[in-house]
């Protein structure tokens, strides 16, 4: 069984992985396996609400594969102390490792995580390697989950909604509040990379960005385009699975390898799960209000460029939390570092992916640093964050995801 530190060992490892150039020793089959095991995954786990539930789910999921993976192909040391077995079926590993994490993380979903499991046994011939490839997984999910069992995610919601005594305030709590408590992955704590304060009401920047989203981000606004309407549609899905189309695109690539894959799909995992923690600490450290609460109260900033909107609303549903940082903008940039840091920007397919509330939403990129612009400018014409916020988290993000790269020299 892991030990916390171990654990924090492991996820250096899996990032240090990640960037080193792959030598071909899996078939193109077994990436199908890990790929394809991830897509499900990341369908079944966005089931958990809210989003961060779902993100952790999957990094949970995502290192666990990859420990097992690992212990097949033994590329790699493993702090979860997993016995190697390479007479250990791959596929059965892989499918078992990823069932013991969902089923104890999004129990509401086992009749689909048995059926996916059933569904990837039965490519595996009885015997002995099946067998030993169930075991290993099982083993490798039971670490992990233990390894993260106490890493803050589960408190109580002890949010204090502002008012005053008697007077009427929205019933409704905030999403998460204790997220950026939570022990990380790669970070050494949510406020490691806690960015500087919003913009003061009286400046410039915040009179731009006022004045921007108002005109752009509301529900009937006629300066925003078509194409621009579309995008901050597609992107108003927050569930995993929305970014995992990304990373399987890079994943895709020929010529890669299997444990390649497992341990890229890892360290993604990790530094989105990461990103969460550390814009849900500054979120709340900051307490800065949403558009719609600006706008409408416009009156009150003391910057005499904002003027107030009593009826403004946003082309979207405003999230339950916090506006400052973006949480979609420090997602899409730490997840851009990573994957170029893996690749290199100019070696990266058509990007693309699937809104899970329409699939006739689809998005493709030419490039990773195209991807994260279109999710921040996106959030800016949804009406729910201001552009100042948008810069700030895919400047967090790219600081996370370049920790984790960091640790691509520390192999061991």
């Amino acid at each position: 069984m892991a030990s916390i530190s171990s654990a924090c060992g492991f996820a250096r490892q899996i990032v240090c992985a990640c960037a080193l150039v792959a030598v071909g020793t899996g078939s193109l089959a077994h990436a199908d396996v890990v790929t394809s095991t991830n897509e499900r995954a990341a369908e079944i786990a966005s089931k958990l609400t809210p989003t961060p539930f779902a993100v952790r789910a999957m990094a949970i999921a995502q290192v666990a594969v990859f420990a097992a993976a690992n212990a097949v192909t033994q590329q790699y040391t493993d702090a979860y102390a997993l016995p190697a077995d390479p007479g250990a079926s791959f596929d059965a590993a892989v499918a078992a490792a990823n069932r013991g994490v969902l089923l104890e993380l999004v129990p509401n979903e086992h009749e689909a995580i048995e059926a996916d499991y059933a569904s990837a046994l039965r490519a595996v011939p009885d015997g002995p390697a099946r067998q030993r490839g169930i075991a290993l997984g099982e083993r490798a999910a039971s670490a992990v989950l233990a390894a993260r069992a106490n890493d803050g995610a589960v408190a109580p919601n002890a949010y204090r909604p502002t008012t005053a005594a008697g007077v009427y305030a929205p019933t409704m709590l905030p999403a998460v509040p204790h997220w950026g408590q939570r022990r990380p992955w790669v970070l050494s704590s949510g406020r490691q990379f806690r960015p500087p304060p919003p913009p003061d009401l009286g400046s410039e920047t915040w009179a731009r960005d006022y004045n921007e989203i108002k005109s752009m981000g509301a529900r009937q606004s006629v300066k925003r385009t078509a194409e621009q309407t579309a995008s901050a549609r597609f992107w108003e899905a927050t569930a995993p699975a929305v970014y995992w189309h990304v990373v399987r695109s890079v994943a895709a690539q020929s010529g890669r390898d299997v444990t390649a894959n497992a341990r890229l799909l890892a360290v993604a995992a990790m530094t989105m799960d990461d990103a969460l923690i550390a814009v849900f600490e500054a979120k709340y450290f900051y307490n800065f209000w949403r558009p719609i609460t600006a706008i409408r109260n416009g009156d009150l900033d003391g910057n005499d460029a904002t003027t107030r909107d009593p009826e403004w609303v946003p082309l979207i549903d405003t999230p339950m939390h916090p506006e400052y940082p973006c949480a979609h903008c420090i997602l899409a940039s730490s997840l851009a570092t990573v994957l170029e840091a893996e690749v290199g920007e100019a070696a990266v397919p058509p990007l693309n992916s699937v809104s899970p509330l329409a699939p006739e939403l689809k998005r493709s990129w030419l490039t990773l640093q195209e991807f994260a612009r279109d999710v921040s400018e996106a959030r800016i014409c949804d009406g729910v964050h201001f552009r100042n916020s948008t810069e700030v988290a895919a400047a967090m993000g790219r600081k996370i995801g370049s920790l984790a790269v960091e640790h691509a020299a520390q192999r061991k």
